[in-house]
């Protein structure tokens, strides 16, 4: 099956954002696994929680192709806490992460329940 697309919301170069909910983890999610579109690692940030009763698990995947020729070092894998836990993870190295056509790829364990939410950060004004 086809990954979920779930887009970034960019951080505001010398301004605010608004804390936003982000995309609901559910069984389609954690079955498929979510993509990232147009993704620039570097200033990638993704913000998962747990709602699920037991810690769960969110896995960065490994890039593909020539451009990931770090990819050998594997996935990033990081453990949530049960019930409220909240995880940042990133920013990400592109010559590790990143997948064909400027693209992350993230899976979750299952019965994983809470939400994602991917933020890009402004570059330096």
């Amino acid at each position: 099956m086809a990954r979920t697309a779930v887009n970034h919301t960019p951080f505001v170069p010398n301004g605010h954002l608004t804390d936003v909910a982000g995309t609901t983890i559910d069984s389609t999610l954690v079955t498929n696994g979510v993509v990232i579109n147009d993704a620039d690692p570097e200033r990638t940030l993704i913000r998962v929680t747990n709602t699920a009763g037991a810690a769960k698990t969110v896995t960065v995947k490994a890039g593909t192709g020539t451009q990931s020729w770090m990819a050998g070092q594997g996935d990033s894998v990081t453990s949530v806490a049960l019930t409220s836990g909240v995880e940042w993870l990133g920013p990400f190295t592109s010559a590790r992460f990143q997948q064909r056509g400027s693209k992350l790829y993230v899976d979750f364990a299952s019965g994983t329940t809470g939400t994602i939410t991917v933020f890009k950060l402004p570059k330096a004004y």
